[in-house]
């Protein structure tokens, strides 16, 4: 006997019939004798028809709301889930996170869970109930809903699979695996059977869309064993038993790529920051502020003239955009910039692999490619297991095309 916590993304509870065959997924685990708890996300839409409205009515919307209202969609979910397993004779109770309770800090909107108090849980998944957790939400110091952002779900399965020491957490989703890029762009992109933690912390960072990165994060921290599977075969949602991608510690895969996927982003904005003051503490005056109104800054990179100014170039998501333009003008007198220069047709192309630790060229084998496809190099950031490019969007396909062949990762 396994304790499982399985996750349904909101394509696969998206209507009524969706929910059923995932009630029809989950008793067949029931069956198999494992305890079982339910992590659902809101129908597929839900979300964002509920997040719309919020902005409709306030662009500047108070968080705290703005969580009470995007919060019900996974509340419906996992009533009706719960509902669905009871009517096939599965004994099932749903779970709202602060009855739980799941704990958060106090940041409503993108709030970072602190503790899951598991033990109840444990005990009626023991008595053979199925837990059915709504996604998304925990509860914060002051006793108010608190989402956990976009994705979210994917952090409360992992969270709530380590708090109840659960053998496996297994994330279904519209994909079934891993692949060394999106096989939408590239027909020859192969499956991954496993993927380290980290490599698929960076993917995830850098713009793949199959985990949402904080539950990744989390799940190499509380080492969590994490599959990805699909919740669709044929165009059905009938709960395949193909095996997907397993997430696990480096140490567990024996024969490691040198490069185990290519990752891409168009959600990226550029600003360049002119002709600001080459003094200490220059970087500090601009990113401080920034770091202040909670935008996120990815590349960085700074290039100074002889007359004893610099421009500052940095990449950011292109919806702290804005925030990030009236956060440096308010600062303009501490910061005395020329101009700000900003650029949203950019795209981030980046290359992860844990075997780029023993094998030199990795980064000269990306470079050298995007110049014979005639592609400039805006910018440029690496890590000890990646390397990252911004370039043009238009080039965004022809790139990921191209460093998928170079380093050998078509399928045969």
């Amino acid at each position: 006997m396994a304790r499982i916590v399985m996750k349904f993304g909101g394509t696969s509870v998206a209507d009524l019939d969706r929910i059923r065959n995932v009630a029809a997924r989950v008793k067949r685990e029931v069956d198999a004798g494992n305890e079982v708890a339910v992590v659902v996300s809101a129908m597929a839409g839900v979300t964002n028809q509920l997040v719309a409205w919020c902005q409709n009515l306030s662009p500047l919307h108070d968080a705290r709301e703005y969580d009470t209202v995007v919060a019900t969609g996974e509340q419906v979910t996992s009533g009706l889930t719960a509902i669905a397993l009871q009517e096939i004779g599965v004994e099932a109770r749903s779970w709202q996170g602060w009855q739980i309770p799941l704990r958060t800090d106090a940041a409503h909107g993108k709030a970072r869970i602190d503790s899951i108090a598991g033990e109840e849980l444990i005990r009626r998944m023991g008595l053979g109930q199925v837990a059915v957790v709504a996604g998304f939400q925990g509860v914060a110091p002051d006793n108010r809903v608190a989402t956990l952002g976009r994705g979210g779900s994917d952090t409360s399965a992992v969270a709530l699979a380590a708090a109840l020491k659960a053998d496996r957490c297994d994330i279904y989703t519209d994909v079934d695996g891993v692949y060394t890029t999106d096989p939408r762009i590239v027909a020859k992109a192969r499956k991954l059977g496993k993927i380290a933690y980290e490599e698929m912390l960076e993917l995830a960072s850098v713009g793949a869309k199959v985990l949402q990165t904080r539950s990744v994060e989390l799940a190499m921290k509380e080492r969590v064993r994490v599959q990805v599977l699909s919740s669709f075969e044929g165009g059905n949602l009938l709960g395949s038993d193909l095996p997907g991608t397993l997430v696990v510690d480096e140490d567990e895969i024996v024969e490691k790529e040198i490069v185990a996927g290519i990752a891409y982003s168009r959600d990226e904005a550029k600003v360049t920051v002119r002709r600001v003051p080459d003094r200490p503490g220059i970087a500090a005056a601009i990113f401080g502020p920034l770091a202040g109104a909670g935008v996120n800054v990815d590349m960085i990179v700074q290039n100074v003239s002889a007359d004893g100014t610099t421009d500052m170039t940095f990449t950011l998501g292109r919806s702290d955009l804005p925030r990030a333009r009236k956060t440096l003008d308010d600062n303009l007198a501490s910061i005395g910039f020329a101009e700000i220069v900003t650029d949203m047709n950019v795209a981030k192309i980046s290359v992860v692999g844990v075997g780029m630790r023993s094998h030199a060229g990795v980064a000269n084998t990306m470079f050298r490619t995007l110049a014979d496809k005639g592609i400039n190099i805006q910018v440029i950031s690496t890590s000890e297991i990646k390397v990252s490019v911004l370039i043009a969007a238009d080039y965004t396909e022809l790139a990921v095309r191209a460093l998928h062949s170079a380093y050998g990762l078509d399928a045969a």
